[in-house]
């Protein structure tokens, strides 16, 4: 898979759409042990919803983390700071594959980025070890490789006329583990797990835009590989346009996009 290079102004065109999953992740989460509480946004993006921590737990001091710089800039402009509660909300260059807690966290949270981070839940005894007993590791990823948005994209990449710049550059369809899986795992790690799907029917507006939502992230791989051909790029996009288009067919109220999520919640054992 291709690192991409992201676009934070793209991303946040449908924030609010892209910012609910992370609420609902938030109401499943219980009381944190620490006061104030210490908390880590792995992927933390242009930090818009890192902000919501800050509002459901105002004294809290929070880092957001992640290692596109793109990102990270607009974050540090928009959001750090202190908070209105007496917090602080921080931002730090740090990688998911590699990132190991260096003091004891009340929660470690994650949203819509484990499916970037191959091996992931290799990553999760490292984490919840960094919590403190009884916090709370929680995250909420995209379940859905297996929707037009995705199998459209990755079956054009492997026609003739693209799998020479293509072939393994997005995201593999394992990229997200069952559910069962991941409430095996977090269970044998000493947690009490609650995990997790929901559909959402995203109602969007605009000319193809279903497109215009994943190139603000699944697409973004696609986009990076072919960014030093803008000629080959545009003629990927109308391919991928026109796939989409029937695919997800528009209405007089506009477009449909169902999008399956999945949800953890583990609280670490005393």
């Amino acid at each position: 898979m291709t690192t991409p290079h992201w676009d934070p102004a793209q991303y946040l065109r449908h924030a609010g759409h892209r910012a609910r999953p992370f609420t609902d992740l938030l109401a499943r989460i219980p009381a944190l042990p620490g006061d104030p509480p210490r908390i880590a946004d792995l992927g933390c993006g242009p930090g818009n919803v890192t902000a919501l921590l800050a509002e459901r737990w105002p004294t809290a001091r929070i880092t957001g983390y992640d290692n596109a710089p793109e990102m990270l800039d607009k974050a540090h402009v928009d959001h750090e700071g202190p908070t209105a509660g007496g917090g602080r909300l921080d931002f730090a260059p740090a990688d998911a594959r590699t990132w190991t807690p260096a003091e004891p966290y009340d929660l470690i949270v994650s949203n819509a980025t484990l499916q970037w981070v191959p091996g992931h839940a290799g990553r999760f005894p490292d984490w919840i070890a960094g919590l403190r007993p009884g916090g709370v590791f929680a995250f909420q990823v995209p379940d859905n490789t297996d929707a037009p948005l995705h199998a459209l994209m990755r079956d054009l990449a492997g026609t003739p006329r693209w799998r020479g710049r293509l072939t393994g550059v997005l995201r593999r369809t394992d990229s997200v583990h069952t559910p069962a899986a991941y409430l095996d795992g977090l269970t044998r790690l000493g947690c009490a797990a609650d995990v997790w799907r929901t559909t959402y029917f995203h109602v969007l507006t605009g000319e193809d835009p279903v497109l215009d939502w994943v190139k603000g992230t699944g697409l973004r791989p696609a986009l990076t590989a072919l960014a030093d051909d803008p000629e080959a790029r545009d003629a990927f996009v109308a391919e991928y346009r026109d796939l989409l288009r029937e695919a997800y067919p528009s209405a007089a109220y506009g477009t449909v996009l169902p999008f399956r999520r999945l949800f953890a919640v583990a609280v670490k054992g005393a």
